[in-house]
């Protein structure tokens, strides 16, 4: 089964709703899963005695993603920042490339997929850490 044919499943696995796809072609068996979100509990509102107090507490404020353009995992999959363990990472932050070089690697089924680049310019930031799984059009690196 072609990596084209993956990814359309994966979509659909992700654009429809659905928790779990099976197909077999031949001798070659793909399966899908994901985890959906817990269903609405039908848990009894909270009682209260009278009009609640709005907290004013400043919640931790993510810290802003560089500005540029983000290559994000076309599958899910383990990232891979080098082609094997001990190697040299593919890039590093500040690093220039050129469209076709490659950023990373995403293993997914045994397979190891290499991510390049759809743009030339500098890497501004790597999102992913090595050995880390990611999901289907998580955010990997920004080119700027």
């Amino acid at each position: 089964m072609d990596l084209r044919k993956l990814k359309t499943l994966i979509e659909l696995v992700e654009s429809s709703g659905i928790a779990e796809l099976e197909i077999a072609e031949g001798e070659e068996r793909v399966r899908i899963t994901r985890a959906l979100a817990p269903a609405h509990q039908h848990a009894p509102p909270p009682m209260h005695a009278g009009p609640t107090p709005v907290a004013h507490a400043s919640a931790p404020v993510p810290a802003p993603e560089p500005e540029g353009h983000t290559i994000k995992s076309p599958m899910v999959g383990t990232f891979y920042r080098s082609a094997s363990p001990g190697a040299k990472a593919f890039v590093e932050i500040g690093h220039t490339v050129q469209v076709g070089d490659p950023l990373c690697i995403i293993e997914a089924m045994k397979l190891m997929n290499e991510i390049e680049a759809d743009r030339a310019g500098v890497v501004k930031a790597i999102l992913a850490e090595n050995g880390q799984a990611v999901e289907y059009g998580q955010p990997l690196v920004i080119i700027g």
